[in-house]
């Protein structure tokens, strides 16, 4: 007989902190038996990313990550504003931080970043339909925009220049399609 998967019933939340980006709450909730324990939640709006092709090339970003302490180099992407399509934030984030317009644009996959522990959900995005538009960061951005071919890919990844899971995900839907002609 299969096992059953416990739901964690909340008996109670505590708010702990509300910023611009995630929210924190800690919940007490009821485990088998009658126990209780606490789950720490990160509350996030969601966000969207675009793997974009441009003349055989992978356009990302390096940016300066501040939990990390260095530098990665990453695919565009960027949170959900409020009751925003993900398809139009990715398109957002792709023109905001490189200067690029989708002109087409397919989702590939979404996921959920960290379950354990946040309810972000990430929208991914493909794109080789694009033309030239402006760049226009927002206040607390600096990036540099790179063109990069798959074996600068893979040596980002050697080197954990490259080690986010959307932009390792991109780099995998790209080698894909280049060996079969399709993205999954």
């Amino acid at each position: 007989m299969d096992k059953k998967i416990w739901y964690e019933p909340t008996i109670s939340t505590e708010h702990i902190f509300k910023g611009n980006v995630i929210d924190l709450q800690v919940d007490t909730i009821e485990l088998p038996g009658g126990r209780t324990a606490t789950r720490e939640i990160v509350r996030h709006p969601g966000a969207a990313a675009v793997v974009a092709i441009h003349q055989g090339k992978l356009i990302v970003v390096e940016q300066y990550r501040k939990p990390l302490g260095k530098t990665q180099i990453e695919i565009p992407a960027g949170k959900l504003d409020p009751n925003e399509e993900p398809q139009l934030a990715a398109a957002r984030e792709l023109e905001e931080e490189t200067g690029f317009i989708a002109k087409n644009i397919t989702l590939l996959h979404s996921f959920y970043t960290s379950p354990g522990f946040a309810d972000e959900k990430l929208y991914v995005y493909y794109t080789d339909e694009l033309e030239v538009g402006t760049q226009h960061l927002d206040d607390d951005e600096d990036v540099i925009v790179k063109h990069i071919t798959v074996e600068e890919a893979d040596q980002y990844i050697a080197s954990g220049d490259i080690s986010d899971a959307k932009t390792l995900l991109a780099v995998y839907a790209w080698k894909l399609l280049i060996a079969t002609g399709k993205l999954n």
